[in-house]
């Protein structure tokens, strides 16, 4: 069996290979005057230059020479320019061993180190343990070990050693946080946990995967199994307030390991990781089953008001004949009416003999019924379905315990009113019932007949309930996902500490007083300037109609000649069949061996069956259908590649990989730096049982669907994808993904549509320092928000609204900075803020978020009307994103381009496939695009690189996506590249 090894290839040169650049050279390889003295000592020149490379090892990495080494030439000549040397004269110090030995013993001495003892040994394993509390990534642990020996100025022993420690320290802490979750769970609980591995005649399955497939489409017995699920998980006696005990990193691992652990083989497990690891596993269930039950209750009562509406509208339909005959003859009786006031005849005659007073009598009840109709509450009619809530509400309410706020708050309290009606089987409300929560219409409904209605009473009360979920007003004890937003947020004595240090590293000072005045005065000056060009006509493509400013569409700047070019050149790249040219991607960056083991770390052992995985989710096959698609891989093959490694965070690895070597490409830059970026929304159709999870938005038709919300560089580089449902604003969504990747892509400035726009996402992006660039669907009717009265910029009077509320922004200055630093240390997704704010919209705080992103928005659009140049650069941006997501498309057909994923875990598992897919096509075209482009100018052709940039990676005509895949086809390239393609010489794709 192969021994064990704790750090990669790249690891180990990382942290004891000789380092080559300028800049540590300098750093590590100086030479002290009084270094030099001590190698003028030795005689000849071979032992000073060898005396003085031994004396730099020492210090840095920490370690000697090792047998038969010979350092880096640009090491060798930085330390030789030190001593006047030649730098070949190191291989005669080479040869002499017992030299070599001397010198180290002596520098020992000199340097004040020392040799590795048992002692620094043990220091160094209780590093390692340290380290490993919080991590499973060796090389953390690893540098940790080497920090310590460091410390204690001792020589580094052999790598293996190093590792060893770190392997040991890493199995110490593994035990350690096992002991933590299991101590004082006594012995019947510790076979209870065990039995949930083994197959429970009642149910079909075992209890741990019946606790993991909990339902998740929206629906009254999906959300009683789910509650049916938290009960028996109670029932375990498990407390959730053991994952305290451990370090969050440990916590994660341990959590990750049990998600890809089957039961089968969880059962092959010491009893110690086994029952440490279902213990994990409850917990961590048993907060994913809290939100998903929540949110289930909030979608379901969302639903019931969405069909209430739906109805009336439905309503309206079903009479619009008697509505048009009823409107016909009102029209007839106001022109009788007339007639009799113009003739000054007796009205009523005059309606009587043109109209007909009995008509009007017989339309008399039908008006009565449509007006009682158009004019019902919803609740009313939500009424009707009240035989459906009561299917959930008794076990929802029944199932957790509600928090909130607000002391007395009168909503928990009609709550618990609630919960013990149904806890007792009684049908009638009693007399007095809380009522404080209840808005004057609804509690004249519930107490028309003198007693309270319980249908009425009850749905109103849920409906609040669901309202102050959703903004977290009120919130569930056990869960993540609806708990109050302060929690979520960096605790404040860490950001007292930090603006305290002016360490907060945000794009707006801590004195909010002096950045408002100086703000104000920015925004005076641009209004004012922006004024006087809209009237005397001096604004570039844009005009002033009737007091109101008119942005001209932008025309096309794309050259006649790009588009050749691009046909040009696209009919050179090879062909080549997708299989191929994933694993000629992984060969360039090595985006697959991202793909580590779950607990070991190490790289996939079979790479085939990892690229087959990764494509069976960029082309929605699956994985069983890829291996039966394809040539030398089975199901069982990718199953466990998927299953141990194929995660969220390898995926953004392997994503990084990618998208970073493209980013280094010569040929990417000129698209772009890299520095700005466009995120938008893609739709995809839902089928199959993902159709009863998925949300309808009938922007995109009737059918139910999921969006891939993504993020793609000014270089055609993606460097995030989410899953998000159609239902949502992408403008909560906008943020995470400039936080959420791995890249080495600093995003200075985000374009996204309309629909990525709000002003709390303008306030974010402001306290943050990066710009926020949408293309705004009727910006016209957007106004202006100022800190001067209106009647300080009369030319653009239509265009000016409410003004700044800086009273507001002020009273919450720290509380806003929190925010933006909690999204920087990334304590919190941007996400859940957005989320929070645009749910709360009574809240103080996102009022004043708001009003904040009101100045910046305002700010944006005096630069929107006065600079072409941004327009340009943000329809640019965009249009890439649009391009890009063709090539998806096309990448994505199979099951007709539809998800079939009821998950959300297997949803992002797809669109990290997609992404990534797409990634490795755009970064192989980069590859031979520049090496065609080359090509051609080799031939005498000019191509200038700013006709060069309208040509895209974007083509898939010569990538076979389609048929038998083949992972082991073995392609002849004598240079490591495929022969480019050229007019009348066709190739056969590999």
């Amino acid at each position: 069996m192969a021994r064990r090894k704790l750090l990669h290839a790249q690891d180990r040169r990382g942290l004891f290979d000789i380092p080559t650049d300028e800049e540590s050279l300098i750093q590590h390889y100086s030479l002290s005057p009084a270094d030099r003295l001590e190698v003028e000592l030795r005689r000849r020149g071979h032992n000073q230059l060898g005396f003085a490379v031994q004396l730099c090892l020492m210090r840095y990495p920490g370690r000697t020479l090792l047998p038969n080494e010979t350092p880096p030439a640009a090491m060798l000549n930085y330390v030789a320019g030190q001593l006047n040397a030649d730098p070949r004269l190191f291989e005669f110090y080479a040869r002499r061993e017992e030299t070599r030995r001397e010198h180290t013993a002596y520098l020992l001495g000199y340097l004040g180190m020392k040799s590795a003892t048992a002692q620094d040994r043990r220091a160094a394993l209780l590093a390692g343990i340290e380290a490993a509390a919080t991590t499973d990534k060796g090389v953390t642990i690893a540098k940790a070990i080497v920090g310590s020996l460091r410390d204690r100025r001792v020589l580094l022993p052999a790598i293996n050693t190093i590792e060893h420690l770190g392997l040991t320290g890493r199995r110490i802490a593994r035990r350690r946080a096992e002991s933590a979750l299991l101590s004082g769970l006594d012995p019947e609980k510790l076979e209870t946990l065990d039995a949930l591995l083994e197959v429970d005649p009642a149910i079909g399955q075992t209890r741990l995967h019946w606790l993991r497939s909990g339902p998740d489409a929206p629906g009254a017995d999906n959300l009683v199994g789910l509650t049916e699920r938290i009960a028996f998980l109670r029932s375990l006696g498990i407390n959730p307030r053991l994952q305290a005990r451990i370090s969050s990193g440990r916590w994660e691992q341990m959590v990750r390991e049990g998600d890809a652990a089957p039961a089968w083989l969880a059962e092959d497990y010491s009893a110690s990781r086994r029952r440490a690891t279902i213990v994990a596993q409850i917990i961590k269930i048993g907060q994913k089953l809290t939100d998903d039950a929540v949110m289930m209750f909030i979608k379901l009562m969302g639903r019931l008001y969405s069909k209430v509406n739906n109805q009336k509208k439905q309503r309206h339909m079903d009479v619009r004949l008697e509505t048009s005959q009823a409107l016909r003859l009102f029209l007839d009786t106001i022109v009788a009416l007339q007639t009799a006031n113009d003739t000054d005849e007796d009205a009523l005659a005059t309606v009587n003999r043109q109209v007909g007073w009995h008509r009007l009598l017989q339309i008399k009840p039908g008006l009565e019924a449509m007006v009682e109709s158009a004019g019902a509450s919803p609740l009313v009619l939500a009424v009707e379905q009240h035989g459906n809530i009561r299917k959930f509400a008794g076990s929802f309410l029944q199932a957790f315990t509600f928090k909130s706020r607000r002391r007395h708050d009168p909503l928990l309290a009609a709550v618990a009113a609630l919960q013990l009606l149904y806890a007792e089987g009684r049908r009638l409300l009693p007399d007095r019932v809380p009522v404080g929560h209840l808005g004057p219409t609804e509690k004249k409904l519930i107490f028309e007949e003198g007693k309270p209605d319980r249908r009425l009473y009850e749905i109103a009360t849920l409906t609040h309930l669901r309202d102050r979920l959703h903004r977290r007003d009120v919130w569930v004890e056990g869960s993540r996902s609806f708990r109050p937003i302060d929690e979520d947020l960096m605790p404040k004595p860490t950001f007292a500490v930090l603006k305290e240090e002016n360490q907060l590293g945000l794009g707006v000072p801590s004195d909010g007083a002096a950045w408002l005045a100086e703000v104000g005065q920015t925004m005076d000056t641009n209004l004012k300037r922006l004024a006087w060009q809209a009237r005397f006509g001096k604004l570039d493509g844009v005009r002033m109609e009737n007091g109101t400013l008119i942005v001209t569409p932008l025309a096309s700047n794309v050259p006649a000649a790009a588009a050749a070019l691009n046909a040009e050149i696209t009919e050179m790249y090879p062909l080549v069949e997708v299989p191929d040219l994933l694993r000629e991607v992984h060969e360039w960056t090595g985006f697959a061996d991202q793909f580590t083991h779950v607990r070991t770390g190490d790289v996939p052992q079979n790479v085939a069956a990892m690229l087959a995985g990764v494509l069976a989710d960029g082309t929605n096959l699956g994985p069983k259908r890829m291996a039966g698609a394809s040539k030398g891989i089975s199901a069982h093959q990718i199953g466990w590649m998927r299953s141990f490694h194929a995660r969220s965070d390898t995926y953004r690895a392997a994503q990084a990989a990618v998208t970073d070597a493209h980013t280094r490409h010569p040929h990417s830059q000129i698209w772009g730096e890299g520095r700005t970026a466009s995120s938008d929304g893609q739709f995809f159709r839902a089928s199959d049982r993902a159709a009863r999870r998925g949300d309808i938005n009938l922007h995109y038709g009737s059918e139910p669907g999921t969006k891939f919300y993504s993020g793609l560089s000014d270089q055609y580089g993606y460097y995030s994808i989410l899953p998000i449902s159609p239902t949502e604003s992408e403008a909560v969504y906008v943020l995470d993904g400039l936080f959420d990747h791995d890249t080495i892509l600093e995003i200075e400035e985000l374009f996204t549509d309309t629909g990525g726009a709000s002003d709390h996402v303008f306030a974010l992006f402001c306290l943050i320092g990066r710009r926020f660039s949408p293309r705004l669907r009727n910006i016209k009717d957007r106004k202006f928000h100022t800190f001067e009265k209106a009647d300080s910029y009369p030319t653009l009077a239509n265009h000016i609204g409410a003004p700044i509320n800086t009273a507001l922004i002020m009273e919450h200055w720290d509380e806003l900075l929190r925010l933006a630093a909690s999204i920087m240390t990334r304590a919190v997704a941007p996400s859940t803020i957005l989320k929070w704010c645009s749910s709360s919209k009574s809240s103080e705080l996102a009022k004043a978020l708001r009003e904040l992103g009101r100045i910046e928005r305002t700010m944006f659009m005096i630069e929107w009307y006065s600079s072409p140049a941004l327009r340009r650069r943000c329809q640019a941006g965009l249009n890439k994103g649009e391009a890009a997501h063709k090539l998806k498309r096309a990448v994505f057909f199979h099951e007709r381009g539809e998800i079939r994923d009821r998950s959300f875990d297997s949803q992002a598992y797809r669109a990290s496939g997609l992404n990534l897919v797409v990634s490795a096509i755009v970064h192989w075209n980069t590859v031979y695009l520049s090496r065609a482009t080359a090509h051609l100018r080799q031939q005498g052709r000019h191509i200038p690189d700013e006709l060069l940039k309208h040509v895209s990676p974007l083509s898939w005509e010569h990538i076979n996506l389609t048929g038998i895949y083949s992972w082991d086809a073995e392609q002849q390239m004598p240079d490591g590249f495929r022969e480019l393609r050229f007019p009348g010489r066709i190739l056969r794709a590999a």
